[in-house]
């Protein structure tokens, strides 16, 4: 299983310079952002204990691990994530995940699959995927991030979390708290105000059963300040509680679910009210390519003019309540 993992790897490795093709993205550099508060009240008692200004001119890797995979995310996605400076990339204050054209073969499965790396899969884009998995995760917090999304059919940004340990069992059992996603933005969208597109982001819950008995909650809200929205920055988080999560965008709340609408199909109600979200999680930040929801969604389908694009990451900050680090809610602004 090593030795076929290695073999993987190196597969993986090798595209970075492929003869005769021409590597990176060709996107300029972005210009350095403009001041952006975490929109969250002074006197609210979150404490920073975790936080990415992305200042230095390499990843962090005692803060973030790169994806390496080719699965598709199992929505048929098509990418495949590597570790490679033209995908994941520093600059002017920013962390930039991007996704271009070029046809890559690489490991099936990230390294921490139980059944080992798959198969090798061939994709035609490459992209970048970034989390903090084996080093850090939390029960209950705000986790906020800056970022400015891409535009474009067949384009999907994501900031979410994925349990530390599957306590419950295998997805969707463990859960999963999609803080942000968005796709196709400006594309065509009749139920979207303003009339200039798709303007939407999403924050979702997924638990229930195990796959295929899964199940989850979703809300789209429009992204705040009018007409052009989806060109700025924007900040996107999650205030997670014992028995509650509350969406925010901009500190405008946009969703709200409590203990009462989600359940783990393998934990006793009784014994664990909250589960499955009453055990760490930790983030991720990626770009993925296509897609089950983008290509199901606006236009429909895929197009290939949607890139180069990049997902552009001004921070990531994690906090804890200082007055309620048992369960969080006293500092929750849903809770005031």
């Amino acid at each position: 299983m090593r030795l076929a993992a290695s073999l993987a790897f190196l597969v993986l490795a090798s595209c970075q310079t492929p003869s005769g093709v021409t590597t990176g993205s060709g996107l300029p550099l972005p210009p350095e952002p403009s001041d952006g508060s975490d929109f969250i009240l002074p006197a609210s008692g979150w404490n920073l204990v975790w936080s990415d200004e992305f200042e230095g001119a390499f990843l962090d890797r005692s803060k973030w691990e790169v994806e390496e995979s080719c699965w598709g995310g199992g929505n048929d996605e098509r990418q495949c994530y590597v570790d490679w400076p033209e995908t994941v990339q520093l600059a002017n204050g920013q962390l930039r995940l991007i996704g271009y054209r070029q046809t890559v073969s690489g490991p099936q499965y990230p390294h921490e699959w139980e059944g080992g790396r798959g198969e090798t899969v061939q994709q035609s884009y490459v992209s970048g995927k970034v989390r903090t998995r084996g080093l850090a995760d939390w029960t209950y917090g705000r986790f906020a991030a800056r970022m400015r999304l891409p535009s474009g059919q067949g384009t999907w940004p994501a900031f979410w979390m994925l349990p530390a340990d599957n306590t419950y069992g295998p997805w969707a059992a463990s859960g999963e708290i999609d803080i942000m996603e968005a796709v196709n933005l400006g594309e065509v969208c009749d139920e979207c105000p303003f009339d200039e597109g798709e303007n939407r982001s999403s924050g979702a819950l997924h638990f229930g059963g195990e796959w295929p008995d899964n199940t989850h909650d979703v809300n789209f809200a429009p992204l705040p300040g009018g007409p052009g929205a989806a060109e700025r920055f924007h900040v996107f988080a999650v205030e997670w509680g014992a028995g509650q999560i509350d969406w925010y965008v901009d500190d405008n709340q946009i969703f709200s679910m409590s203990a009462e609408d989600w359940y783990s199909g393998n934990a006793d109600p009784d014994a664990f009210p909250n589960a499955p979200f009453d055990q760490p999680f930790y983030l991720m930040l990626n770009l993925a390519v296509g897609g089950g929801l983008s290509e199901d969604n606006n236009r429909g389908g895929f197009d290939p003019d949607s890139f180069p694009a990049e997902l552009l990451i001004d921070w990531v900050r994690v906090y804890q309540c200082e007055n309620d680090p048992e369960t969080g809610r006293a500092c929750m602004q849903g809770d005031e």
